[in-house]
């Protein structure tokens, strides 16, 4: 099927959020903005989605990190760029470290925001796609609390976001890991 120039310009966009009033709220704005929203609030709900093919597949998607229960956002972009590498995928999240980042992109995400991010910075993170060499580099070292919080967070990533084994594996007590994480999150 050949599109028509009403059909050319639809921009499909997938929001995987498990907060419903943020995925509200995100899914309003990209409406106003000429975007078909669909909302799905964890990996089994995007799996389904995608089985189901009915009309094209969504060209970009936002993707939050930490999803209900155990989920990683990780594992949803994954599955999103093995049914459409093209796909352009933004991942958000209030955990944002270094490591989770890396991953993201090594699974086929094009860009990765720390919240709070909003619709301008998501839209601005699908256009730079392919990135850019003139990022600014800093001579700035690296803060002991920040080393930390990359590290917490590799680890969160390699376990699957399971508190207790990241814990476990960094040698302290799960309620001190829960209290490292609650004050650093990013809402």
């Amino acid at each position: 099927m050949t599109p028509t120039p009403d059909t050319a310009e639809v921009r499909q966009l997938l929001i995987v959020e498990d907060d419903e009033a943020f995925a509200r709220t995100l899914a309003r704005s990209f409406e106003r903005r000429g975007y078909v929203v669909v909302h799905a609030r964890n990996l089994e709900e995007v799996e389904a989605l995608l089985e189901e093919g009915d009309g094209p597949s969504p060209g970009y998607a936002v993707v939050d990190l930490k999803l209900n229960g155990e989920a990683s956002g990780l594992a949803c972009v994954q599955m999103l760029h093995r049914h459409d590498a093209e796909m352009l995928i933004v991942v958000l999240t209030g955990f944002a470290s270094i490591a989770t980042a890396v991953e993201a992109i090594k699974l086929g995400a094009c860009h990765y925001l720390a919240k709070p991010s909003n619709t301008d910075d998501i839209e601005a993170a699908f256009g730079r796609a392919a990135g850019t060499t003139e990022v600014e580099l800093t001579n700035r070292s690296t803060s002991i609390k920040t080393l930390e919080w990359e590290r917490i967070h590799e680890m969160l990533a390699e376990t699957g976001f399971n508190i207790s084994e990241t814990a476990r594996r960094l040698g302290m007590h799960r309620r001190t890991l829960a209290r490292k994480l609650g004050k650093q999150q990013v809402k």
